[in-house]
């Protein structure tokens, strides 16, 4: 696969001081400049002012030149006047006017983390010990950045920009709803959903294992547990576990773990997800305003203002 990964986004949103403390309380470490580092990548999301929440940006790694140069001639045939310089491409969609950025980048190699160890049925491979996750005491960092999920006006535009222009390959749909797209090996990088007005409804950083998921969202809830949105859970694409917390802004972060991965294309079958396989496999239903934010109908009138 020419792209490999996610290297970066940008988040624009109205109160940058409060969100951005919001995601140093996330895991995410600060650095001088407003961008933010995770424990494998380094720098991968940028906080930026804008009137309204939005995504921004999302930058992409690719492996080479030629694989700029391809792209530049898909986009052209979108109509979406690419534009390259150095080894970079840039090209907006413009039913979102999200800023794509391709760039040519170094894969990443995530070292090994060791395997959590569980005892089950007839099987007792941890003795005399008690399970690694309830020892764990240090704050949960994400290790990379997994997704963005954008919402737009004109999901097939949107769709045909990251997948027929860029070069994202599709793992799923949500009938009618959504499109599962992916830049590397990850089930999904990017997720675009229909929907009545533009927006980032949220971003998701992996971290270690179940335990993480659980122990990272609790720390996030202890002091404020207006955060929580919804979680613990499972979905069913992408097979992640998964917690979601909102920030300041309105927009909602995820931390996951064991999401799919897809080496091989021949051997992933794509599915039309309808129904609750949408959303989740097991957990508890998601709430409303993780399915219609409580900021819609302001973001739709341009009246949108922070929420807490």
């Amino acid at each position: 696969m020419a792209l490999h990964r996610l290297t970066s986004i940008t988040m624009g949103v109205p109160n940058v001081a409060e969100t951005a403390a919001y995601y140093a309380d996330f895991g995410l470490t600060p650095e001088e400049d407003g961008w933010f580092s995770t424990r494998d990548v380094g720098r991968q999301l940028r906080i930026v002012h804008a009137p309204t929440r939005r995504l921004a940006e999302v930058r992409i790694g690719a492996d080479s030149p030629d694989d700029l140069a391809a792209a530049a001639s898909r986009l052209h045939r979108l109509g979406a006047e690419p534009r390259t310089e150095d080894m970079t491409l840039t090209a907006y969609d413009k039913a979102t006017a999200v800023r794509a950025v391709l760039e040519v980048a170094p894969r990443l190699v995530q070292g090994p983390v060791p395997a959590t160890v569980y005892n089950g049925p007839g099987r007792s491979d941890r003795t005399d010990a008690r399970a690694p996750g309830v020892l764990r005491d240090g704050p949960v960092r994400p290790r990379k950045l997994g997704h963005a999920v954008i919402g737009t006006t004109d999901f097939d535009a949107t769709t045909a920009f990251f997948r027929d222009g860029l070069g994202f390959k599709v793992s799923d749909h949500i009938k009618d709803q959504g499109a599962f797209l992916r830049c590397s090996t990850d089930h999904h990088n990017i997720l675009v959903l229909a929907a009545p007005v533009t927006f980032l409804h949220h971003t998701s950083w992996q971290v270690d294992d179940i335990d993480e998921v659980g122990r990272g969202a609790a720390a996030m809830l202890e002091d404020h547990p207006e955060r929580h949105i919804w979680g613990l859970g499972r979905h069913h694409a992408g097979s992640n576990f998964f917690w979601y917390l909102k920030d300041p802004a309105g927009n909602f972060s995820e931390y996951y773990s064991d999401m799919d991965c897809i080496v091989d294309d021949q051997l992933w079958t794509p599915e039309v997800l309808e129904g609750a396989k949408g959303l989740f496999n097991w957990g508890p239903p998601p709430p409303p305003s993780f399915l219609a934010p409580d900021d819609l109908a302001a973001l739709m009138t341009g009246t949108h203002s922070p929420t807490g």
